[in-house]
């Protein structure tokens, strides 16, 4: 895939919506998303900017109804479907679009799902110019640039709840901003098979040499 992917896997638009996979397949699976923004050829995949309407409609749930909000997926998607420009969320980087529906009392302004959608893609696009495969390093293990630090293995630590700084301190090789690109492309990337077990880490117990010669001195 293209350093930045314009048409996304569900799991890696769910992270540039900012919403759970099964909260993508649901817009495509009840219809609510027009058909021409995803495919379902070999796989199901989703373009790009459409993800601005996904996180339109669940950010949006809390003050609008079903209806109202597949109203303005459809009217908006109507407007645009012209401008294929627009189609393409590389092009925003020049020019941000401002879409705005008026029905009835309401306006809806798209700018803030706007900003939040291209700041996430943004940041995936980080994520997949990190990270990178080689059979010659640990056969082909996702890892990051410059390092042998397995991508999964970050994420797994960070989802058995080790905090940031416990993983600092275990790869000092990477960043803040590398390990947080670890866990988001992990996320967007989700491996086959049965999720990494990782434990938290726990204190160190003491040897059994260092019982021994503890029960020693106790008994003299």
């Amino acid at each position: 895939m293209s350093a930045e992917p314009e048409l996304l896997t569900t799991p890696e638009a769910a992270v540039v919506a900012g919403v759970d996979v099964r909260d993508v397949n649901r817009l495509i699976d009840e219809r609510i998303l027009p058909e021409d923004l995803y495919t379902n050829d070999e796989s199901r995949r989703v373009w790009a900017w459409a993800c601005t309407l996904i996180r339109f409609y669940y950010d949006a749930a809390p003050s609008l109804t079903a209806q109202e909000r597949k109203y303005a997926i459809d009217t908006l998607y109507s407007e645009v479907k012209a401008k294929t420009a627009v189609r393409l969320i590389k092009t925003w980087r020049h020019k941000l679009p401002h879409w705005k529906i008026e029905h009835h009392f309401l306006t809806l302004n798209f700018d803030r799902f706007i900003a939040d959608t291209l700041a996430e893609h943004d940041k995936l696009t980080r994520a997949r110019t990190a990270v990178m495969e080689d059979p010659e390093i640990l056969g082909g293990t996702p890892v990051i640039k410059g390092t042998r630090v397995p991508v999964y293995d970050v994420a797994a630590s960070a989802a058995a709840g080790v905090p940031m700084r416990r993983l600092q301190e275990a790869y000092p090789s990477l960043t803040r901003e590398l390990i947080e690109l670890a866990i988001l492309y992990a996320k967007a990337t989700p491996p086959r098979g049965r999720p990494r077990q990782v434990r938290r880490p726990m204190a160190t117990s003491p040897s059994r040499k260092v019982l021994r010669r503890r029960r020693h001195e106790a008994s003299r």
